[in-house]
């Protein structure tokens, strides 16, 4: 389902309408207060994020605590930041944000790092069937340098035609690569990868089949890695094409935001609507 610039200019005009989404959507039964016992009652205030009880004035802020909280940048101006991030396939850049938005890149910055904490991934997250598991490095070159240095290695595992895991990681060793794959991937699964001896060695709780691509072996029959490779793929296009470099210090939160998308491919809800109702949850 679509949800185009123009539902997203009639469904949210104004501040206004913002917190009014925010505010039913945090109090579906209707608002509450303890002291006056009265439901239903609560009306928007003149210039202020907040709703009143019409009985005893009590307000209620329905920012407080969100992604919101005290920041001075228009509602309309988060929630079109949210739709930009959510509808982009290769991301949006902070720069191109202030741009739309008319704001410092510092305001922009911090924005979509904070709808990023919206997309963070689930610990919960468990991947059965056939997973494919690997390691990619992201980060540029310096000249006349070991082809590592810079670089920041992220490792990842997918459920073919399911979700992904990925985590940005300090060294690839045993003690980070098995942890990972043991919580994310259940007992039993068929565990794909190349041929590392790090995965060789999470690979004895499943079972494990690995292709090496040192000797050019990519698929064999059914064993391969392109799905996470893909993955992958289309992760660094866009560190290149969209943000041209980011930080290890921040790179999780990309890894998170691509995850997110990836794993919303198959919603019949737009990822907008997706993000918001999280958001105001």
């Amino acid at each position: 389902m679509e949800y185009t610039i123009k539902d997203f200019n009639k469904q949210f005009a104004d501040d206004r309408a913002c917190l009014a989404y925010i505010f039913q959507r945090r109090n579906p039964n209707g608002a509450t207060f303890d002291g006056c016992k009265r439901q239903g009652t609560f009306y928007p205030v003149t210039n202020r994020r907040s709703y009143a009880c019409s009985f005893c004035g009590y307000q209620t802020y329905p920012t407080a605590g969100s992604i919101f909280h005290k920041s001075r940048t228009s509602l309309k101006s988060w929630f079109f930041a949210i739709f930009l991030m959510s509808q982009s396939k290769n991301g949006v850049s902070a720069k191109e944000l202030q741009r739309h938005l008319g704001v410092t890149y510092k305001t922009a910055f911090r924005m979509m790092k904070q709808i990023r904490l919206l997309m963070a991934q689930s610990p919960e997250t468990m991947l059965s069937g056939t997973v494919e598991a690997d390691e990619t490095w992201i980060g540029g070159v310096r000249r006349m340098s070991c082809k590592s240095e810079n670089k920041t290695i992220v490792i990842g595992a997918v459920q073919r035609k399911g979700k992904v895991v990925a985590q940005v990681i300090d060294r690839r060793a045993y003690s980070t690569v098995v942890p990972l794959v043991r919580g994310h991937v259940k007992i039993g699964a068929n565990l794909m990868t190349d041929s590392d001896l790090s995965f060789k060695k999470a690979g004895q709780f499943y079972k494990h089949e690995a292709v090496n691509h040192s000797r050019k072996e990519y698929v064999r029959g059914n064993v391969y890695t392109n799905t996470i490779e893909g993955f992958w793929s289309q992760l660094k296009r866009s560190v290149s094409g969209t943000y041209h470099f980011v930080s290890r210090k921040h790179l999780q939160g990309y890894v998170d935001e691509f995850a997110w998308r990836y794993n919303q491919r198959f919603s019949s809800v737009p990822l907008f609507d997706l993000l918001i109702r999280q958001m105001a949850a």
